[in-house]
């Protein structure tokens, strides 16, 4: 959960509805290549901000058994205060939790606990070759070496910095300026071969949510302000760093993006899964669901490249346990499972 930006303020105090959707929600990790069959999927619950409340469902695709709390079960203790994050990378799952200053790392088939690592307010993690990259409201990207779980590098980008995408060799930073009265506009680029920031690229104002298809291009969502720059999408060209577009959306406060195949998926500000051809650089659809489905509050949305499902969490009031569905490829429900509070992530788990 972002925090409340401190120019939002007084605005978001006076409606309601805005108050209760102040998140900053992060893109679904870049899907893995399809080479073996799934075990079940983990949903990160946030829980609520400063309630050391965060848990992590699982859902097991053998056996149907719903666990609602995976770690508490493995490990005896709590996840801590606002799981932001989460992602697989071999045997281990990163689980990166905002407000306990904790990067948690544990066995992803058990979720038992292996090892923590302390950083200031972490927010999102990536990974390329041996590396984990961890962003820090501190204005770093922390490098962690996979195998010895050490933090070898610091890298500093922009202020607030929120989601990462690997894309052509390079890891993108969404530079969203958090508390600062002027959001930030900046998307840092950093080249993985010497962990070096190389330039900023100017984005629209408040980026958030980052991710990249398979035609070179890099999806920036990001959410304005509520003065006089609207949310919206920057497209870029990976090859050449330069902004290719900026594509008219439909954005709400929550602003998850994701890419399978041909197709970028993203929640509109009436609550829909709108959906942007890659290939054609067009509006697809402007609500993926086709079977009347509701989603209340889309929180987090991913899918798996074996099958073609589409995975929506809905985070309903903030207050009470969610939902993940998952959806066929045309769109149609296949089933619901009930999760935690505030459910911002999805990670597939492969037997």
């Amino acid at each position: 959960m972002k925090q409340i930006k401190l120019n939002y303020l007084f605005i978001a105090l006076a409606f309601v509805t805005i108050l209760a959707s102040c998140h900053k929600d992060k893109v679904a990790p870049t899907p893995e290549t399809p080479t073996a069959q799934r075990a079940g999927i983990y949903v990160l619950n946030q829980g609520g901000f400063s309630k050391n409340n965060s848990t992590l469902t699982y859902y097991d695709y053998t056996t149907k058994l719903l666990v609602p709390d995976q770690f508490t079960i493995a490990n005896t203790t709590k996840l801590g205060d606002t799981g932001n994050d989460l992602g697989i990378y071999g045997a281990k799952m990163f689980i990166v939790i905002n407000n306990s200053n904790l990067v948690t790392i544990v066995n992803a088939k058990t979720a038992k606990l292996i090892k923590t690592i302390a950083l200031t307010q972490p927010r999102s993690v990536t990974f390329y070759k041996s590396n984990a990259f961890v962003t820090s409201y501190n204005g770093t990207v922390s490098v962690i070496d996979t195998t010895s779980l050490t933090i070898t590098k610091t890298i500093t980008v922009g202020s607030d910095p929120e989601q990462m995408v690997v894309a052509n060799g390079k890891l993108y930073v969404a530079n969203s300026g958090g508390l600062d009265p002027t959001p930030g506009t900046t998307l840092s680029v950093i080249d993985l071969t010497t962990l070096t920031e190389t330039k900023k690229i100017t984005v629209i104002a408040d980026p958030v949510s980052v991710t990249t298809d398979i035609y070179d291009n890099v999806y920036v969502l990001s959410l304005g302000n509520f003065f006089n720059v609207p949310a919206g999408m920057t497209v870029i060209d990976d090859k050449t760093d330069l902004v290719k577009s900026k594509p008219t959306v439909n954005l709400g406060y929550n602003v998850p993006i994701f890419v399978l195949g041909d197709f970028v998926y993203y929640p509109s500000a009436d609550n829909k899964i709108a959906v942007y051809n890659a290939k054609t650089q067009t509006a697809a659809s402007v609500n993926f669901i086709t079977d009347g489905t509701v989603i209340n509050t889309p929180y987090a949305i991913s899918g798996d490249p074996l099958t073609g499902e589409i995975f929506v969490t809905d985070a309903k009031d903030y207050s009470s346990n969610g939902t993940l569905t998952a959806f066929d490829k045309t769109g149609k429900k296949e089933y619901s499972i009930v999760v935690g509070i505030s459910p911002g992530k999805i990670a597939l788990v492969n037997k």
